[in-house]
């Protein structure tokens, strides 16, 4: 299939450097993104910009607008669509691939590090298995909000760096408005692009694709005795503490399927995604997940479930001997929920406030557990719990007294305080540092989507977007985004697939 030719812009807004599209020929189609009729500019990331080195006010601009509209294809990009297959809820797609997305193409960072520059709702590609390639305002809002809250909290994500409205109509369940969302990530290489060249190409495609991946990613791997189960092992590091941090701060995914993890590590796609309130380890938001394979307290086990889909299709390069290759595969895969486990406590060592100078992770855990079993009992929000910990540690009771039923909460306080009887002004910032005051609570974010799609009105989600980028910094004046919704609305809630 054949590249489908636009107009160039003729200033470079982006410096390009395209390594995917230049190394992995036959991994990708080359394609275009579709032009829309009425483009225009709804949110720019001016921080982002920054970062990657980019004029924000370029960006803004009426040739800006064009390139994020995808009417215009700048400089030195090389629009491709990505190829990858992927396990949905337990079941292989053999190809899946970029139906909405076009990855445009590469910079580098202030900070030295490649970055991605794709589309996401940029028109129907070859991939696109009868869809419309588009997306729609509220989606790509969602994404931008998440993803910008999810790096204020200090978790590695991709990022949105800008929104683009198109004019278009967009039939979903209902008619709504088009928009066209420029995504920026360390890379899209997923676990789903390694099991289809597996499936379709065989050994020498995935080794090419691994050898990309280890240049990209973990260069230090590159001179390895056993680069391939290297790579299996770094990816299952940064899964391990990645989902750690999602739970930290009590965020559900909804659809970890294998084509949305990354190999670079970082939260992919902000779908169906809610945050936890009330505590249960089985809480489902996911209008699409009835069994429960998503819910929040399985996102580890499926992580793993994820790494045995990589480790399959690395295991030809792992040892040309089937049996010592799934042997080794096998051990990194059977350390992956003891790994996680130690990057679970160290997060919520830091919640409870505790030292990590003691050798006593038992203890830790089942103080931990014994918090959390009185959470779920009681049905008590997740985030002002941990922060209300915070507050009592500064000696202010006033939260825990509200929250936690006095006889039970008094006998694990005592237990707590015997643990950590003194903290540091260092220790109670750390602390501080991993008990958020605010998260993009569920009901916030609908409301600010719906003001923005139903009327037009971007405050909502302005004023929302402002809260959520500041975390950690209690404020009188932002009080009732620390609530949670009352129960009634999160019992009914439910997320979508509505890109």
């Amino acid at each position: 299939m054949g590249i489908v030719t636009a107009a160039e812009t003729g200033s470079a807004i982006f410096t390009f450097d395209n390594t995917y599209a230049r190394e992995l020929e036959g991994y990708y189609v080359p394609w275009t993104p579709a032009t829309v009729p009425e483009p225009q500019l709804v949110k720019v990331n001016a921080g982002l910009a920054r970062e990657l080195g980019l004029d924000a006010g370029a960006l803004a601009a009426a040739e800006g607008i064009n390139i994020l509209a995808g009417n215009s294809v700048p400089v030195g990009a090389t629009p491709i669509a990505q190829a990858y297959a992927g396990h949905q809820f337990g079941q292989f797609s053999p190809q899946l691939g970029d139906g909405r997305a076009l990855l445009l193409g590469e910079i580098i960072d202030r900070h030295g590090q490649r970055r991605d520059i794709a589309f996401k709702g940029s028109g129907p590609t070859p991939f696109s298995r009868r869809g419309d390639g588009k997306c729609t305002l509220g989606a790509a809002l969602r994404e931008y909000l998440i993803g910008e809250a999810m790096a204020a909290l200090g978790i590695p994500t991709t990022r949105s760096l800008a929104v683009v409205s198109t004019g278009e109509t967009i039939r979903r369940d209902r008619p709504l408005p088009g928009a066209v969302l420029t995504r920026v990530a360390a890379s899209h290489l997923r676990v789903g692009t390694f099991e289809f060249f597996a499936a379709h190409q065989g050994p020498e495609a995935v080794r090419k694709l691994a050898d990309y991946a280890i240049r990209r990613h973990y260069p230090e791997l590159a001179e390895a005795d056993r680069p391939y189960l290297e790579l299996l092992k770094a990816v299952a590091d940064r899964q391990a503490e990645l989902v750690a941090r999602w739970l930290g701060v009590g965020f559900i995914h909804g659809v970890m399927n294998t084509d949305n993890m990354t190999i670079s590590g970082e939260t992919i796609d902000y779908g169906p995604c809610a945050f936890i309130e009330a505590y249960h380890p089985r809480t489902v938001f996911s209008s699409i997940d009835a069994s429960g394979r998503y819910a929040y307290g399985q996102q580890a086990a499926i992580a793993r479930w994820n790494l045995a889909r990589l480790a399959e299709s690395l295991l030809p390069l792992i040892d040309a001997d089937t049996e010592r290759a799934v042997a080794a595969a096998t051990e990194v895969l059977d350390a992956f929920p003891e790994q996680h486990g130690a990057c679970w406590l160290s997060v919520m060592r830091a919640k409870l406030g505790l030292s990590a100078d003691t050798v006593d992770a038992a203890g830790d855990r089942a103080l931990t557990d014994d918090f959390l079993t009185l959470l779920q009992h009681g049905r008590i929000d997740f985030t002002q719990a941990f922060r209300a910990l915070y507050d009592l540690a500064r000696g202010n009771t006033e939260a825990s007294s509200r929250l936690f039923p006095p006889a039970e909460f008094a006998a694990w306080r005592q237990r707590w305080q015997t643990r950590q009887p003194e903290r540091s002004e260092t220790a109670l910032a750390a602390m501080r540092g991993a008990n958020p005051c605010y998260i993009p609570r569920n009901h916030r974010v609908e409301a600010a989507l719906d003001a923005a799609v139903d009327g037009g009105d971007l405050q909502p989600f302005e004023r929302l977007l402002a809260v959520v980028e500041q975390p950690f910094d209690e404020r009188a004046a932002d009080a009732e985004f620390a609530e949670p919704a009352p129960p009634e609305v999160t019992a009914c809630y439910q997320t979508f697939c509505g890109t």
